[in-house]
């Protein structure tokens, strides 16, 4: 698993540890997240038992992928949130022609939750919506939680911009370089 780090470090998101993990397979991706820490001072909803696409997940506790192949300035947006609800959208380039990605219906997740950690993983079929069968892919794995005391706080891998950015190409890391 890599380290998550917080885009502004402080007291509090101090108790806190983030961890995300890629593996690749033939059919797809499988994405895992762990948060430990207190979880009661975050803003997280209940498990869904029929999670549902849904916009603007990424305003409050959102676990994200943002996806795209080596040389081509488009890329995807995965958006997971605690309770399972997703979307994936798909950009022409940095922040423009975002729209969601129609050739995937449903992106089945699981969780295991207790008083301090939350296990989120999701398998992320790489067919029907890329077009090449061995891409080349980069991608930075990020997160946003809110915390009920102080609002949202920006997690990555990388963070390359002066304020939080998940959307910056440059924050995106091969994904051999994962492993």
């Amino acid at each position: 698993m890599a380290e998550l780090r917080p885009f502004a470090p402080g007291p509090g998101v101090d108790p806190f540890a983030l961890d995300a993990q890629v593996q690749r397979g033939a059919e797809g991706l499988t994405l895992a997240y762990q948060l430990k820490g207190p979880l009661e001072q975050l803003v997280l909803e209940p498990a869904k038992e029929q999670p549902q696409r849904r916009d603007g997940l990424w305003q409050s506790t959102c676990f994200e992928a943002f996806i795209g192949l080596q040389g081509d300035s488009g890329y995807w947006e995965l958006n997971l949130s605690s309770g399972g609800d997703w979307n994936l959208y798909r950009f022409e380039g940095y922040r423009s022609g975002g729209r969601e990605e129609p050739r995937i219906v449903a992106l089945p997740t699981t969780q295991r939750r207790g008083a301090d950690r939350l296990d989120l993983t999701l398998h992320v079929p790489c067919r029907p919506w890329m077009a090449t069968a061995d891409p080349h892919l980069e991608l930075s794995l990020t997160t946003v939680l809110e915390h009920r005391q102080m609002g949202c706080q920006y997690w990555a891998l990388r963070h390359c911009g002066q304020e939080p950015d998940f959307h910056l190409r440059s924050s995106f890391i091969a994904i051999e370089a994962l492993k």
